[in-house]
């Protein structure tokens, strides 16, 4: 008896095929394709113009074993399914694959699960579907877009500037908000303000704000003004005029799209977003839990919609009601204030509310617990009741000006029980009634200047992103990624500023290219490439109407722009080879030192840090070095000669038990440990 045939099932990453094969059984073999196995070559534009923009697809370099293995188990197997991710692009790599492995366009090979689970899983082996050739063709117009924006600007300011910089349609116009930011903090001119706040005691000390004088609200602007303000009332009681006392509800978030995500893991664990997007996709494929198995912990991770499933708000329902009782669940909804387009896919969500991140702390690492702990807890907050505060506001009136004085108490947690959004003042004021007076202990007069506007953070540029339409929240992380290995912004703390490299770039684009880098017309770019999903609009029509001006833009710049000369940073490090002075020089992988002298002199040396800290081998300076996966390691700058090395940053402290240097842990706890693998010392 002949043995039956194996179905085949293709995902993306061998870690989500490891998951999923364990699911599945021992009838189907699943392998993974490691990303695009097919695409627009990378040594030219692999766009034909003239024949109406028909992308040149190509198989990726190095990626032809794989293909060729891909086949021979095609060819072995009865059924193939094709089980990308749930999203344009993974619908395009689908779609290569079908080409790629001659699978009928009318064979029903798709499968979508939202959520790595033996149940999701088995449920989408069960209905297969066709490549859905609307989203494949709505990440070709992004694909075909993006690549004629990259590839036709980036070797312009190759020529008229320097090697290694890019433009792009987002990530221009990503750096001309940036940009635009920087030029508002510069512009902006301080102005004077005055605050006058009264303290009293009443049981308890408490303080109110001037904010009326004779029922209008008033502005002090100088110091005169706030000097007569204070010879007004000096001497005379203060009557409360008004006590109002309310409820006010503070109402649970909705769960993560991809966008709230990233703002919220930056502003509560300070991670980049492209770590966010790392770790959640880790989530996603799969984790080893301790007596369990493999399992995805979280459903998609690319995704603008804050639905839930009917099933996903059930099992939320009686986890909230047997953990915190019946008065603590509420039957919330959540609808997206923008259009439907990825709303295929949940909100990000545990896979199974059951797995506490508490119950699995010990599967995961630290930076996976957290955001792990960060999705789950939002989630079943989300259907819980709305916190409930308790609060006062009280009017007191002293010689026609006004003073305020709030407070509130927390009457109800709610969802607060397991979410925190952020802190709320809980100040409460003591019981004031109509009428009664009150003598102030001080009164306090305050000199205060308007605040320029903030720079953005990675949370803040995402969020204005996102509110803006430019782009979409899977290219978020990668967009702040290029601008920084361009340089084009670096980062101050958490800030992103600006660098001259990035304004010059910016000013050259919005000079030559104003199309791309407005806001407004991004926006509308990407409600027309969203059409070609949603209302089946013809991809390449909305190219061609770009192209047409694009094309005109191209070959005004190309003739006007005048090639800049940026000078190299001197130092004072002189070439050993030459005598001339070392200059710094930008390179693909980094800054790097180059002698001043080439190209009759070519040496060259990296740009080592120094700690400060001296080598305890041979006295030269402990310098920061990276590995050649780019991994950060401090190492002696005489090596190869000495070969100390350390993987923490050494202070200039000695261990006092056996005297080897003490290097900064990256936990806060312990701060330093003993850099002897043998000696267990840490404060």
């Amino acid at each position: 008896m002949a043995a039956a045939k194996k179905h085949l099932v293709i995902v993306e990453s061998p870690s989500k095929a490891k998951t999923i094969g364990k699911f599945l059984g021992s009838r189907y073999k699943v392998v993974a394709s490691s990303g695009h196995l097919r695409d627009l070559p990378r040594s030219k534009l692999g766009i034909n113009i003239e024949n109406d923009f028909e992308p040149e697809y190509i198989s990726i370099r190095g990626r032809g074993s794989l293909i060729k293995e891909l086949k021979k188990e095609a060819k072995k197997s009865d059924r193939i399914y094709l089980a990308t991710d749930p999203d344009r692009e993974g619908e395009a790599i689908s779609w290569h694959l079908q080409f790629l492995l001659g699978i009928d366009n009318k064979e029903p090979c798709r499968i979508v699960f939202n959520e790595i689970t033996k149940k999701a899983i088995k449920e989408a082996v069960k209905n297969p579907r066709l490549v859905d050739i609307k989203l494949v063709d709505a990440q070709q117009a992004r694909r075909v877009l993006d690549r004629l924006v990259g590839y036709s600007i980036s070797p312009l300011l190759w020529r008229k500037i320097r090697r290694g910089l890019s433009a792009g349609r987002v990530q221009s116009a990503a750096l001309s908000m940036i940009c635009d930011k920087e030029a508002e903090i510069k512009a902006f001119v301080p102005e004077e303000y005055w605050t006058v706040t009264a303290l009293f005691r009443k049981q308890k000390e408490f303080s109110a704000k001037l904010h009326q004088y004779m029922g209008q609200k008033i502005a002090l602007s100088k110091e005169e003004d706030t000097d007569r303000v204070l010879s007004a009332i000096k001497g005379n009681v203060f009557t409360v005029e008004t006590v109002e006392e309310k409820e006010r509800q503070r109402k649970p978030y909705a769960p993560f799209t991809t966008s709230s995500l990233q703002q919220e893991a930056s502003a509560k664990l300070n991670f980049t977003a492209k770590k966010t997007m790392q770790i959640a996709q880790q989530l996603y494929e799969g984790i080893m839990i301790k007596g369990d198995g493999t399992a995805g912990l979280v459903t998609y991770i690319r995704t603008d919609s804050v639905r839930i499933s009917q099933e996903a708000k059930e099992a939320a329902k009686t986890y909230i009601n047997e953990r915190f009782g019946p008065e603590y669940h509420s039957d919330n909804f959540f609808s997206n204030k923008k259009k439907e387009v990825q709303d295929a896919h949940e909100a990000i969500r545990p896979s199974s509310i059951e797995l506490d991140p508490e119950k699995i702390k010990d599967s995961l690492n630290k930076d996976q617990y957290n955001l792990y702990r960060l999705i789950w807890s939002r989630f079943v907050a989300s259907q819980m009741k709305p916190a409930i505060y308790y609060g006062v506001s009280a009017d007191i009136e002293n010689s026609g000006y006004m003073f305020r004085a709030t407070g509130s108490k927390l009457k109800f947690d709610g969802f607060l029980k397991v979410y925190s959004p952020g802190k709320e003042d809980e100040k409460m004021l003591p019981h004031l009634e109509k009428g009664e007076t009150l003598d102030a202990e001080d009164i306090l007069a305050d000199q205060n200047f308007t605040q320029p506007p903030a720079r953005f953070t990675e949370a803040s540029l995402v969020k204005e992103l996102e509110e803006r339409n430019i782009g979409r929240p899977s290219t978020y992380a990668p967009i702040i990624g290029t601008l920084t290995e361009r340089k084009y912004i670096i980062r101050e703390k958490k800030l992103l500023v600006p660098t001259d490299l990035g304004e010059l770039v910016n000013q050259m684009m919005n000079e030559y290219f104003k199309n791309i880098v407005d806001l407004n017309f991004t926006a509308e770019m990407e409600d027309r490439l969203d059409d070609v999903e949603i209302r089946d609009t013809d991809w390449k029509e909305i190219i061609r109407d770009f192209y047409a001006d694009f094309k005109k833009d191209l070959e005004h710049a190309d003739n006007n722009i005048e090639k800049v000369e940026i000078e190299d940073i001197k130092t004072d490090e002189v070439c050993e080879k030459c005598g001339r002075h070392m200059v710094i020089k930008h390179g693909r992988f980094g800054d790097f030192m180059a002698c001043s002298g080439y190209p009759e002199c070519k040496n060259t040396k990296q740009i080592l840090k120094t700690t400060g800290v001296p080598c305890s081998r041979c006295g030269k300076d402990i310098v920061q070095r990276k590995s050649k996966k780019g991994k950060i390691f401090y190492g002696c700058s005489g090596y190869p000669n000495c070969n100390e090395l350390y993987w923490n940053k050494p202070i200039e402290k000695k261990c006092p038990k056996c005297g080897a240097y003490l290097v900064e842990k990256k936990s806060k706890d312990p701060k330093y440990a003993c850099s002897n693998s043998e000696c267990d010392y840490k404060e």
